[in-house]
């Protein structure tokens, strides 16, 4: 038996999930959970990093090492809760914070903040960060990585769809037989929700979607919205907040100014719920679907997702034995053991890589 921790910040920021792994035989059992909220200044630097701005080297640098210590306070809260070592642990796979997501071309990148030596030492754990970049230097997109978890933990031999809704909403095709697995982005999942709601109730998100649940959708703006390219792109492909941000979402609502907040948050959610549909319809018109991510405790999100899919059905990993908030921590606690036993991390079929490959970097403690 061995014990891996998995952190995980997603795009939303809406904190640091911790998750204590234990692999028995391979077979990955969740021990404990945590989650660390970013302190507020913290988070308003992360917010800002997300877009260009002035100095922004500078303040890279700094706030790398800031959330490295943020993710170690993660750590200790995490082992406070499980009354562990350490010594008891074999490895940390940190995701870190995304604040720049750009694969395509020659010089694509994505970059992860969390400086793994700091965690490394704040912790007295090895550290396995960095997990994108082998996988774009290989032609891929180094996203979703959550696909070859979903395989390891949820194939089955029927066919079964993982709906992942964090900020950026993806789904893991599981076709139940030789053909290939497949993972991709769909597009926004929360990240536009929470940021109106930010904006209109000073809130960090639509709480079980009750500001959407008071509106009406708008045929003319969810229109606009779904005329995006990337919605045209065959997969693999990618997305995050270059594409899908507040800028973005501004300049959409121009014609629109005099709708109430309500009928914008309504079609928002309108707007996940639809470019999530779509792709799941297209993979499959009948199949089991199990959600997780924090748009699974949307109420209002999912009571529309099964009335746009009435023929699949749809739980929550719940169902399969994992709790949906704690499936992609869990995850990176999976790709720190592929990396540790020398396994591949990534699939091709989801990522686009040329080939399965390690992923990530190894930074010991000592």
């Amino acid at each position: 038996m061995s014990r891996y921790i998995g952190l995980m910040s997603g795009t939303s920021m809406d904190g640091i999930d911790a998750v204590l792994v234990e692999f028995q035989s391979g077979h990955p059992v969740m021990v404990a959970s945590h989650t660390h909220e970013y302190d507020p200044h913290l988070l308003e630097q992360l917010h800002r990093l997300c877009s260009t701005g002035e100095d922004e080297v500078n303040r890279l640098g700094h706030v790398d090492r800031q959330v490295g210590r943020a993710f170690a306070q993660a750590v200790h809260g995490l082992l406070a809760k499980s009354g562990l070592a350490p010594e008891d642990i074999r490895a940390i796979g940190s995701h870190g914070q995304t604040v720049r997501h750009q694969p395509e071309g020659l010089n694509g990148f994505s970059l992860q903040l969390g400086d793994p030596n700091t965690m490394a030492v704040e912790t007295g754990i090895d550290v396995v960060a960095d997990f994108r970049r082998k996988d774009i230097a290989l032609g891929g997109q180094g996203a979703p990585l959550v696909p070859a978890f979903h395989l390891s933990l949820f194939s089955d031999d029927k066919p079964r769809i993982i709906v992942n809704i964090g900020g950026i909403a993806n789904i893991t095709w599981l076709p139940g037989d030789n053909t290939p697995v497949l993972g991709f982005d769909t597009g926004p999942g929360n990240t536009l929700m929470d940021a109106w709601a930010r904006q209109h109730i000073q809130q960090p998100y639509d709480k079980d979607g009750a500001m959407a649940s008071r509106g009406r959708v708008q045929p003319e703006l969810l229109k606009r919205l779904m005329s995006h390219p990337y919605f045209a792109q065959p997969a693999p492909k990618s997305t995050g907040r270059e594409l899908f941000n507040q800028a973005w979402l501004n300049y959409q609502l121009e014609p629109f100014m005099n709708l109430a907040p309500e009928d914008i948050q309504a079609t928002l959610l309108a707007f996940t719920v639809d470019t999530m549909a779509r792709e799941i319809l297209a993979l499959s018109p009948d199949c089991d679907l199990y959600l997780c991510g924090g748009g699974a405790f949307n109420g209002q999100l999912v009571r529309q997702l099964g009335q746009a899919l009435p023929r699949h059905r749809i739980q929550t990993t719940d169902a399969l034995g994992v709790p949906p908030q704690w499936v992609e921590g869990m995850a990176f606690a999976w790709l720190a053991m592929r990396h540790v036993e020398g396994l591949p991390g990534n699939l091709p079929s989801a990522t686009g890589a040329r080939r399965p490959a390690v992923l990530g970097s190894l930074t010991p403690a000592g």
